[in-house]
């Protein structure tokens, strides 16, 4: 009699697969117009979206951005380091 054991790299795919999401956080330093403006010229939000989502980080204290991968998040992480504001990566709630 066979017995099918499961894989440890199931579990590994499993949680790589996992949508993951980059996450802007309010911060003392930068305007709210900069804030949309990075927005807008990083992600290329249409103006609307990117005063919304500015809006949420001022008003909520952070906002997600960005849905994807790990590795896109984390470039995506860098990037708004880069712009000065605060972000990190998480996995997406379920």
């Amino acid at each position: 009699m066979s017995q099918t054991l499961e894989s440890p790299l199931a579990d590994v795919e499993g949680q790589t697969a996992s949508p993951w999401v980059t996450i802007v956080w309010n911060d003392p330093v930068n305007l709210q117009t900069y804030v949309s403006w990075v927005f807008r010229s990083y992600f290329g939000f249409p103006r609307a979206e990117a005063e919304r989502l500015m809006l949420l980080v001022h008003n909520e204290g952070r906002a997600v951005v960005a849905v994807g991968g790990r590795e896109e998040m984390e470039r995506h992480v860098e990037a708004m380091h880069d712009f000065g504001l605060w972000a990190t990566l998480t996995r997406e709630a379920s």
